[in-house]
């Protein structure tokens, strides 16, 4: 899905995109009576699972390129 984040975005980037997507995920959570910290234990509704999934991608990028790099992201 996120196949251009590594060429096309930089660290900072990535880490701006990924903090919306966490904000916005948990906001919508709640909206929906869901406590974040359950999202892997429920079946979630399409959109939210959208979401999640586009959270755990930009995690996974983030940990690809803190691994390529000593254990520190770059810009």
């Amino acid at each position: 899905m996120l196949t251009f984040v590594r060429n096309e975005l930089t660290d900072d980037q990535i880490e701006a995109k990924l903090r919306a997507v966490e904000e916005r995920f948990d906001r919508e959570m709640r909206a929906r009576g869901f406590d974040p910290a359950q999202a892997e234990n429920v079946a979630l509704p399409s959109a939210l699972a959208r979401l999640y999934a586009e959270r755990e991608e930009l995690r996974e990028e983030m940990e690809l390129r803190k691994g390529e790099n000593g254990g520190q992201a770059t810009n």
